[in-house]
């Protein structure tokens, strides 16, 4: 059931959101249709919704996801879409755990790697880390096939963003001792654990583990390769060459990444022209350059607003007997928006239509942004409508760059319609999304519009910032609403049960004596 969507009428959300509660109220209670009668993707974005619906903390998800799906639906490529919903959406980790335990507890399902990979990523994205562990060594007990490198890889590279050195370390002897049980860790291990450090641009730490560790293991041109890109990512050429030199004093051959790395650093640094000079190095040297080198010299040429330069180069994608994927089409794109040519860009994008090639949410927000500096309000609001009639979800960026966009150019109706259509798709919109809304709907007097936003992300499972609910709590004193102010306090409490202790976001009040 799909909720239509008007923006031109000021009153609309109200009724939206009415009629969504009844909704949910009634995807609660209704018995499940034969999957056979449902396709795929549908049936999908119906769970995803279900699941992200949820009331949390205060029902268990379990009786839910039994009354809503049937043995016979848990397919390997069904629970691995709802993960990967689930884990686009931001979800509350806990309840994508639930989702993933409760398909391993049916004999006839065979988890697969992706699908194990998935859940792990979202638990440790919100720093349930004793969760985390306790799914590995579950896996590693019942389905040992299915720990990889990209498991570890996931694991140590959120370690080493949210706790310290030695933690990480720490991590990487117990995943050898107690996970992997009975695999000698190797260069490809010692690899993920560079890369965890290089992924977060800690590189001091990187290198303290390469100098430590490199001993034991045997590096490859794949290792100095992560380090080479990590030094790349923190912005630094001078180190990027430096360690390029190193690589060669170690006796290690550069190889198309090596050079697709250092022409990246050049190019996002403004030096094109040395990006250009290591292309044609590697013409010299018999390195052919690939897909991602022309790619990278696309974006370079787009950096120095040099149109004509980054035709050369996406024209050559096609003389190479190459074939330009969406990533190729989003740089040329990027390149004409920033040369202001929108005109030519949007004729770009139908191209990419007319080839069959995948709009991605860098496709989307490259327009947006192009379309904010030229057309202003009515062409964002003319491709925000094509993108919703697709049934393209933008990421959180996106989301939040155009709620942003909307409200302040005082179009409140659109930003909820945005709101309304991420919860329809089962996604919990960034907080940040909620923050501008809220700020925008109580500055114009909507205060009963902002708090129902409010309790639909509390709902899911997500904070709210401790900012926007001092607001919120103003706003509904003024308009006497403190039994919702109670209602939110409430959930805000709740919610400290469950989710691990962040800064910024909403503890409640201290005690609402005062205000009755």
């Amino acid at each position: 059931m799909m909720i239509p969507i008007n923006a031109s009428k000021s009153n609309q959300f109200l009724r939206i959101s009415q009629r969504l509660t009844l909704f949910i109220s009634i995807a609660f209670e209704s018995t499940v249709q034969p999957h056979s009668s449902l396709k795929i993707g549908t049936e999908v974005e119906r769970i995803t919704r279900i699941i992200n619906d949820h009331p949390f903390p205060d029902h268990p998800i379990h009786p839910t996801l039994v009354r809503q799906i049937p043995p016979t639906a848990l397919s390997m490529s069904f629970v691995e879409n709802v993960l990967g919903r689930l884990f686009a959406a931001h979800s509350n980790g806990l309840k994508a755990f639930e989702f993933f335990k409760f398909s391993l507890s049916h004999s006839q399902f065979c988890p697969s790697s992706d699908a194990f990979e998935k859940t792990l990523h979202i638990l440790v994205r919100m720093r349930y880390f004793d969760k985390a562990w306790e799914l590995m060594e579950e896996i590693q007990q019942k389905h040992p096939s299915l720990l990889t490198l990209k498991s570890m890889s996931i694991m140590l590279s959120r370690i080493a963003k949210f706790q310290t050195y030695e933690d990480t370390l720490e991590a990487f002897g117990r995943m050898e001792s107690s996970i992997f049980i009975g695999k000698k860790f190797g260069t490809d291990e010692f690899n993920v654990l560079l890369r965890a450090f290089c992924t977060q641009r800690q590189m001091k730490e990187a290198r303290s583990v390469f100098n430590k560790l490199h001993y034991c293991f045997s590096p490859n041109t794949k290792t100095m390769n992560i380090l080479l890109l990590g030094f790349k990512e923190s912005g630094d050429v001078t180190s990027v060459e430096l360690f390029y030199h190193e690589m060669a004093r170690r006796g290690f051959k550069s190889n198309g990444v090596t050079y697709n790395i250092r022409i990246d650093a050049y190019c996002k640094k403004g030096c094109f022209g040395d990006g250009l000079r290591l292309f044609e190095e590697m013409e010299r040297v018999n390195c052919p350059p690939s897909l991602e080198t022309l790619t990278t010299l696309i974006h370079g040429a787009g950096l120095a607003r040099n149109k004509s330069k980054a035709k050369q180069f996406f024209n050559e994608i096609f003389m190479r007997r190459l074939q330009p994927d969406t990533g190729a089409y989003n740089a040329f794109m990027s390149t004409l928006i920033r040369c202001r040519d929108v005109k030519s860009a949007a004729a770009l994008m139908d191209e990419m239509e007319e080839k069959s090639i995948v709009h991605d949410n860098v496709t989307y927000h490259t327009m947006f942004l192009g379309l904010m500096k030229s057309k202003g309000i009515d062409g964002v609001s003319e491709l925000y409508h094509k993108m919703i009639n697709r049934n393209f979800v933008p990421k959180s960026r996106t989301a939040v760059m155009l709620m942003k966009f909307f409200i302040e150019n005082c179009n409140l109706d659109l930003a909820l319609s945005l709101w309304v259509y991420l919860m329809e798709k089962g996604h919990c919109p960034h907080s940040h999304a909620l923050d501008l809304l809220v700020t925008g709907l109580c500055s114009r007097g909507r205060v009963l519009e902002a708090f129902e936003c409010s309790k639909q992300m509390l709902e899911r499972g997500r904070h709210m910032s401790e900012a926007v609910f001092r607001m919120l709590e103003r706003y509904l004193l003024e308009v006497g609403e403190v039994e919702k102010l109670k209602k939110i306090d409430q959930m805000i409490k709740r919610l400290q049960f469950v989710l691990p202790p962040s800064r910024g976001h909403a503890v409640g009040l201290p005690t609402l004596s005062s205000t009755t």
